[in-house]
Parts: structure tokens; C-alpha cells; sequence
């Protein structure tokens, strides 16, 4: 496989969040349209396949993680 491009210069970074689902979005710059490859634990990385770059990270059960990963730190 190719290597893929990761935050080369200095990008933008947007992110939203989706209370209901429990997810995050970050997008590098604008979000645009992107191949999802689920990494495990619930990390999809988003990437676009002409480009050969990562494009955004959706992350699933992002606040029960964090509130999990705080009282395992306490």
C-alpha cells in the first residue's frame, strides 16, 4: 500500500460533535467526500484515495471514552 499523507503543513482542523450518537467528526479542512476505513475501537479514519491523504477521523462513543478514560485516570 501506499503511504497515505497525515497532517502535512499546518492544516485547519474542524470537528463537531453529534450528542444524540455519541460521535466526533474532525475533518482536516473542509469535510469533503472520503473512503472511511474502521480501524478498530471505533476510529474510523477517513481518507481520499486520489489524493493519497487523510482527510478526517470519526470517532464512536467519544464521550463514554472520555468519561471512561477520566475516572480510570483518577
Amino acid at each position: 500500500m501506499d503511504a497515505l499523507k497525515i497532517l502535512e503543513g499546518k492544516p485547519s482542523l474542524r470537528w463537531e460533535y453529534d450528542e444524540e450518537a455519541d460521535v466526533l467528526y474532525i475533518s482536516v479542512g473542509k469535510p469533503r467526500p472520503a473512503v472511511g476505513v474502521d480501524i478498530g475501537d471505533g476510529v474510523i479514519v477517513r481518507y481520499d484515495g486520489k489524493k493519497k491523504e487523510v482527510v478526517g477521523l470519526t470517532i464512536i462513543g467519544f464521550r463514554a471514552r472520555t468519561l471512561q478514560g477520566l475516572k480510570a485516570a483518577a
